[in-house]
């Protein structure tokens, strides 16, 4: 359950869109200038966010990209599942193909209360309790400073 790199980049974006105005588009390439992310692959992950319901896109000279949704109603797992696909907590630590209570891996033991007390931590953390976090200084977006979280 390792995170991919787009789960990240789209964790970050989603965090940062959260700390904006609300319904106040945010334009793809100011985001990734401030997370210093590649803008294209950026674009194609808030894409994906917004098929998913997750955000609302805008064209034109207004336009950009906001949450659909207040991000205290936005889970940490329901981004995820959009990034690393619906079913990417029943995977396998070790990569098996197939990895069950009946065709165990050496370690599905030990990691099966590990994954579920992560799984119940990933459902109950929402967008807003990860930028409240942010703005309030104890965790730094992307090596931001918190300066720059209020400019936009």
């Amino acid at each position: 359950m390792i995170l991919s790199r787009t789960s990240q980049y789209a964790v970050q974006a989603m965090i940062y869109m959260a700390t904006q105005s609300p319904n106040t588009p945010v334009l793809n390439k100011d985001i990734a200038e401030r997370l210093n992310v590649p803008a294209p692959y950026l674009a194609k992950i808030l894409q994906a966010m917004s098929k998913g319901g997750l955000l609302s896109s805008f064209r034109g000279r207004l336009g950009g990209f906001c949450l659909r949704e207040p991000a205290a109603q936005i889970s940490l797992m329901r981004l995820l599942q959009l990034t690393e696909g619906a079913d990417f907590t029943q995977s396998c630590l070790l990569g098996l193909k197939r990895c069950s209570d009946e065709t165990a891996c050496p370690v599905h033991a030990r990691w099966l209360p590990i994954k579920e007390k992560v799984i119940e931590m990933l459902n109950q953390m929402t967008l807003a309790d990860l930028a409240i976090a942010v703005q309030t200084g104890r965790y730094r977006l992307a090596d931001m400073p918190l300066a720059a979280m209020a400019q936009v």
